[in-house]
């Protein structure tokens, strides 16, 4: 068995399997009861998935010019995802779209009932 088979196999593995992550992302955005527990969904298998994918790619290119952009697809991947899913959560909540009731710690009610959160740039 040579190394590019060997390494054709192993990127073959790694699509498969970030292609499933990003199909469990996708039915726990359409199956899940709440807006917060999508979010969750959305945002933590779609991003390993995103990550397995590349790689793979990486494996099954071997480029320098693509695996740098590949490299800068997974960070901005990475940064972004989070800023949105807290931006979205923060929103939804001031919004009042979230389920109380499924709530196990809620340190949120109190700084919004109190109006002490702070808006933007000082």
């Amino acid at each position: 068995m040579s190394w590019t088979l060997l390494l054709d196999l192993l990127s073959a593995v790694l699509l498969l399997s970030g292609s499933f992550f990003a199909l469990v992302a996708a039915i726990g955005v359409l199956r899940l009861p709440d807006l917060l527990s999508r979010m969750h969904a959305a945002t933590k298998p779609q991003v390993i998935g995103l990550m397995l994918v590349v790689v793979g790619l990486a494996l099954r290119l071997r480029e320098p010019g693509a695996l740098g952009i590949l490299a800068l697809i997974v960070v901005m991947q990475m940064a972004t995802s989070v800023v949105s899913g807290h931006m979205v959560g923060r929103a939804s909540f001031r919004a009042g779209q979230v389920r109380e009731d499924l709530l196990v710690v809620d340190e949120l009610s109190g700084e919004f009932d109190q109006g002490q959160e702070p808006r933007g740039a000082p």
